[in-house]
């Protein structure tokens, strides 16, 4: 009697990855200079295409492309076809830029500093007025030079308002922190201080503003799309996620609560809508700049 013999598949080994060799560092690393520059689009750059394509479908170089990302002392906010490799720097990274920094290249007044901190916080705020827009990776914020400075008077107005309804001091010193010192400060300054030649004062609240869109545009967050109203912009991708990375800024709550900032198409007409009266506004937004 013969013994029946069972017969079965050979098992197959799982494939094993070949190993990392330092033309995959190379490339990580050019991926991460490739989110260091933040008008590149990978829409219109094959090479970054081709490394974003290779970092989502090859987990083996999405990790080596991420340490060479963290040992340069950045975050990696989001990697996709419409930010690209989104990065931000770290408190302690080269690549970080402190608003002391930013603004002393265009004053040495503390002031003023003052000032270009709360452009960037208003612009922040008028981008993504609500939670939602914040949260909505389709939407699209559109601000203005004048929109800004419109909205900044507007709460510096609501401000005064709460500040006497309150009995509270309404011209506080200018070395206060907070926005209830802030208020007086920018209401004090000239909006636009046109020079002879109508040329805008850089240290006017205009000035100042267009100061801060200069550098977001610049930095690849916003995008010119006009001359009206000192300039009009609109948010990309990369402003988007920044804001939502640099969430929880205890000034960006204060102005948020004050209820002005409807959403809006980047115009100047920034007194609110009848029916926002119980509008919930965003609480979680930022600056791109280290204290």
């Amino acid at each position: 009697m013969s013994e029946h013999v069972e017969w079965s598949e050979p098992e197959v080994a799982a494939p094993v990855a070949a190993p990392l060799t330092p033309a995959d560092a190379a490339d990580a690393a050019r991926l991460v200079a490739f989110g260091l520059q933040p008008k590149v689009q990978p829409a219109r750059d094959q090479e970054y295409g081709e490394l974003l394509r290779r970092y989502r479908e090859d987990p083996a170089f999405a990790r080596l492309a991420d340490a060479v990302a963290t040992g340069l002392g950045l975050v990696v906010l989001e990697v996709s076809p419409r930010a690209g490799m989104a990065v931000t720097a770290a408190e302690d990274s080269v690549f970080a830029v402190r608003m002391g920094d930013y603004a002393r290249r265009t004053s040495a007044d503390s002031v003023d500093r003052f000032l270009h901190g709360l452009a960037h916080l208003a612009v922040a705020a008028m981008a993504f007025p609500r939670p939602e827009d914040l949260a909505d990776d389709g939407y699209i914020g559109r601000v203005s030079v004048n929109g800004v400075d419109a909205f900044v008077r507007q709460a510096c107005r609501r401000l005064e308002e709460r500040a006497e309804e309150q009995g509270e001091n309404t011209d506080p010193v200018s070395d206060a922190p907070g926005l209830e010192s802030a208020w007086r400060i920018w209401a004090r300054r000239s909006s636009t201080g046109a020079t002879k030649d109508a040329r805008r004062l850089a240290g006017s609240t205009t000035g100042i503003i267009a100061k801060a869109v200069g550098f977001l545009t610049d930095s690849g967050f916003l995008q010119r799309t006009g001359d009206d109203n000192g300039g009009t912009y609109r948010t990309t991708a990369r402003y988007q996620l920044q804001v939502r990375d640099m969430a929880g800024s205890a000034a960006m709550a204060e102005l948020l609560e004050l209820g002005i900032v409807p959403v809006t198409d980047g115009t100047a007409t920034l007194l609110p809508a009848e029916d926002t009266d119980d509008l919930e506004l965003v609480a979680d937004a930022g600056l791109p700049f280290h204290s």
